[in-house]
């Protein structure tokens, strides 16, 4: 989903939004550092496959999945990681590795972690160069993710 993609749909949903460009980052913690925004601020996508179909997991900057605590939470029989190979194609537009966390317009279930601020996010716009802010409560009310426990925080 291109930024513009992205941009019209909250534009129809009537969400406030500010867009931030920034110099190439393709870690969720180079982006926080690039725009000047804390690592828990910053939501991560991270793809993952419940069962077989793939999924999301949102979570701050700062923190790792924890596939365990996933696979409970989701009552799944198998959580993993999915590969840039299986989902490089699902996200049309989309530079990889750089997807926004709204799985809801792919047809995927999101998970959000309980963790996230529940003020304001950032997190990629589609490329690597692109940031979007936003409440919470809008992404919260767009999205319908499940709000579970399902991250640890990175020990650096």
């Amino acid at each position: 989903m291109p930024a513009n993609r992205l941009k019209e749909f909250l534009d129809s949903q009537q969400v406030k939004y500010v867009t931030i460009n920034h110099s190439t980052a393709y870690t969720s913690q180079e982006i926080a550092q690039s725009v000047h925004i804390p690592g828990d601020k910053v939501a991560k996508t991270v793809m993952v496959k419940i069962d077989g179909n793939m999924a999301m997991a949102v979570l701050p900057a700062t923190e790792k999945v924890s596939i365990d605590m996933l696979k409970q939470v989701s009552g799944a029989g198998s959580v993993e990681l999915a590969s840039e190979r299986e989902f490089q194609d699902r996200f049309p537009g989309c530079e990889l590795g750089a997807m926004p966390p709204f799985g809801n317009l792919y047809g995927m279930q999101v998970f959000g972690a309980a963790s996230l601020p529940h003020n304001e996010i950032a997190f990629n716009a589609g490329s690597h160069t692109e940031v979007i802010r936003m409440s919470y409560k809008d992404w919260e009310r767009l999205v319908r993710p499940t709000i579970v426990e399902l991250s640890r925080q990175l020990n650096w």
